[in-house]
């Protein structure tokens, strides 16, 4: 049985953010394949986190800038290696490398971590984004893990673009990895009468998510209260700060509700959901939610990258607070709208995210996989920056494995 091992930046947590979803999603991928998987990071043990033991996955605590990896990993004798995040193939690449050299290595971006960081450094800077902000160092690592894998995962088509057009990746080291559904969602939710409020959803540990909900406490949601005196607004989201909880207000209809076990459970009672992103990258799997829940919804452009159809999007797109205010208000009290709205998301759904997606996702993997040497003889500048670059990060490692094993042996005193 070929076995999987993949090195995650956090457990997966996919009650609390949409990158825990779709880790699970590509964890029950291989095992219906017939593979082993196993999971293996060097986070703490999180409370919210999957037990992956119930898939039949074993986890592994693994320590960074420690050899004990390499001779855990050697043992192991993958077949294939998945860098969660392209922080994680910067640590471990060189090591998986040189412990295991035959087998696969993949990267799950998650989503484009320079192009979120330039959108987010653009916006505070209210100017717009240009390949200043788009070549900044974190893009050099990033797009320099795409090309010493050997098939990085994209979630969106509109980073797909950015990728090939204006990074230069080849189009042969990325596979288009949305989100998919093992089953589409049945359609018959509850209707436009059955609900009540509206709803707004994210870790609070993720930036975009802690913009929206300022941007609707300090100006959206002011409006839509203004207009709608008797609804609230429900917010709901992982690892609340005390400065998000401290914004609860049930007067203003304004309540701050932290963590949820069942988010399909609140967004089915939920008449609109609300996502006003300023700035973000990759798929929002909270839009996907409330699709599934057949919950229509308003956001930006930003929000809607890369699920949108031609016929339209599933509620409203806006820019300014005002127009995503209005927005939501007609269709929170318009039922034929709203109905429509509804109609919409299980179209996108259906065409977007269906299984479909995990049976072509495999398909691709599996080409690379099966023409692994020549693939690598290809990708000629992956085997220049795996040269140069591992051996750098390889010294690094060593030189703190060493440090920190004289300081055990010697501990410097307080006075040296």
């Amino acid at each position: 049985m070929p076995l999987l091992i993949i090195l995650g930046y956090v457990w997966p947590e996919p009650n609390s953010s949409a990158a825990g979803s779709r880790m699970l999603s590509l964890i029950k991928l291989y095992l219906s394949y017939g593979w082993q998987v196993k999971f293996a990071s060097p986070a703490e043990l999180s409370p919210h986190r999957f037990m992956l033991a119930e898939l039949g996955v074993s986890e592994q605590q693994i320590t960074l800038n420690c050899a004990s990896f390499d001779r855990w990993l050697a043992e192991q004798n993958p077949q294939a290696v998945m860098f969660d995040r392209f922080m994680l193939e910067e640590q471990f690449g060189w090591r998986v490398e040189q412990a295991c050299p035959d087998a696969m290595r993949i990267l799950d971006m998650e989503d484009c971590h320079a192009l979120r960081q330039a959108r987010q450094s653009c916006h505070t800077q209210q100017r717009p984004v240009d390949a200043q902000a788009l070549n900044s160092e974190l893009a050099l690592r990033e797009i320099a893990a795409i090309y010493r894998c050997d098939l990085t995962l994209v979630i969106s088509e509109a980073e797909m673009q950015i990728l090939q057009q204006h990074y230069g990746v080849p189009a042969a080291l990325l596979c288009y990895c949305p989100f998919w559904l093992d089953k589409l969602p049945a359609t018959n939710s509850p209707g436009y009468g059955e609900r009540q409020h509206f709803i707004a959803i994210g870790n609070f540990r993720h930036a975009p998510n802690w913009q929206a909900v300022l941007w609707l406490k300090q100006q959206i949601w002011p409006q839509i209260r203004k207009q709608l005196p008797g609804a609230q607004l429900h917010i709901y989201g992982a690892y609340p700060p005390p400065k998000a909880t401290a914004l609860d207000n049930p007067q203003q209809g304004f309540l701050v509700k932290g963590w949820v076990a069942d988010s399909a459970e609140v967004m089915r009672q939920a008449r609109v959901c609300l996502a006003p992103l300023a700035f973000g990258a990759g798929l929002k799997g909270k839009l996907l939610e409330a699709m599934c829940q057949g919950t229509p919804n308003v956001t930006t452009e930003i929000g809607a990258e890369g699920m949108n159809i031609d016929s339209g999007w599933c509620g409203a797109i806006a820019s300014d607070s005002a127009g995503i205010a209005k927005a939501a208000v007609e269709l929170y009290q318009d039922e034929a709208l709203w109905q429509q709205a509804q109609q919409q998301g299980f179209q996108i759904t259906s065409r977007r995210f269906g299984p479909q997606q995990a049976l072509r996702v495999w398909r691709d993997i599996e080409q690379v996989r099966t023409t692994l040497p020549q693939q690598r003889q290809i990708n000629f500048t992956g085997l220049m920056l795996r040269h140069h670059a591992y051996r750098s990060t390889k010294f690094m490692g060593q030189w703190i494995e060493a440090k920190s094993k004289l300081a055990q042996i010697a501990p410097v005193s307080g006075n040296e």
